[in-house]
């Protein structure tokens, strides 16, 4: 298992539990005690865990989601889509996140940047309506946070609303990463509040590039909202298992689609 899958393993664990022990991982990832260590202390350097006697446990902060985002599905192929956006953005980018599961593990691949830390003065500068990706992150001094304010939809913990797009329109963003409920190539890209899909299509406008990402299973699917077509979105990253035929259909509308190995 390759180093960067590892840690990410590591924080999967965290999340779903109030700690992870040495043995545990040397267990379940079939790593040697040594290399779990170095792994927690890297993490922790991270300051993306704290490191117990042993083992390791979450900060707090950074774990206290709402169900959706600690029991969501399909985590292998969301990681493997994170990642492939992670390694996108050069050092040093404003980088926007809109709510989601897909975008807060794209959140924890950007804090595993280790070659960006040289960056000046910051690693990434995130903008982000995120209530879980803002907490997430806030205790990375190398990274600058910027949160658009707005009303809290609990649901998902993001946050919409004139107050959000006031403070998007006033700023300018490299690449932005849109989280969907569905995406299909006649109707669009769409999630299930129109709110967020406002929001969402801002965010979108206000970045030189930006991309949905989405796991294969919202491929071919249509939620309530609209947000926009390949003019809003031209990229769409997601995972092996879309099929030739949804593909293709895709491609054929104008949408550059690529594929998370």
């Amino acid at each position: 298992m390759k180093r960067a899958d590892r840690l990410a393993a590591i924080i999967e664990l965290l999340a779903a539990s109030d700690g992870v022990e040495v043995d545990e991982l040397v267990e379940s990832l079939g790593i040697s005690a040594a290399t779990a260590r170095r792994d927690l202390d890297a993490l922790a350097e991270q300051r993306l865990l704290t490191r117990t006697r042993g083992g390791a446990m979450p900060l707090s902060v950074a774990y206290e989601l709402p169900l959706r985002y600690k029991n969501h599905q399909r985590t292998a192929e969301k990681q493997r889509i994170a990642r492939m956006a992670a390694h996108m953005i050069p050092a040093g980018s404003v980088v926007g996140l809109t709510g989601g599961t897909t975008t807060t593990a794209i959140a924890a691949a950007l804090a595993m940047r280790s070659d960006a830390a040289a960056a000046s003065p910051y690693a990434f500068t995130v903008v982000t309506n995120s209530v879980n990706i803002a907490a997430q992150l806030a205790t990375r001094p190398d990274l600058k946070i910027v949160v658009t304010g707005g009303v809290l939809n609990s649901r998902s913990y993001e946050l919409v609303g004139g107050y959000a797009e006031q403070v998007l329109r006033g700023l300018t963003i490299d690449v932005a990463f849109i989280g969907v409920n569905g995406i299909d190539a006649e109707t669009g890209a769409t999630t299930h509040d129109e709110r967020e899909a406002a929001t969402n299509r801002l965010m979108a406008a206000r970045a030189r590039q930006s991309v949905v990402v989405a796991d294969s299973s919202k491929i071919g699917r249509t939620a309530f909202a609209v947000m926009g077509g390949p003019e809003r979105f031209p990229i769409i990253l997601t995972d092996a298992g879309i099929t030739p035929a949804q593909r293709a259909a895709l491609v054929e509308r104008g949408y550059d689609v690529r594929i998370a190995e």
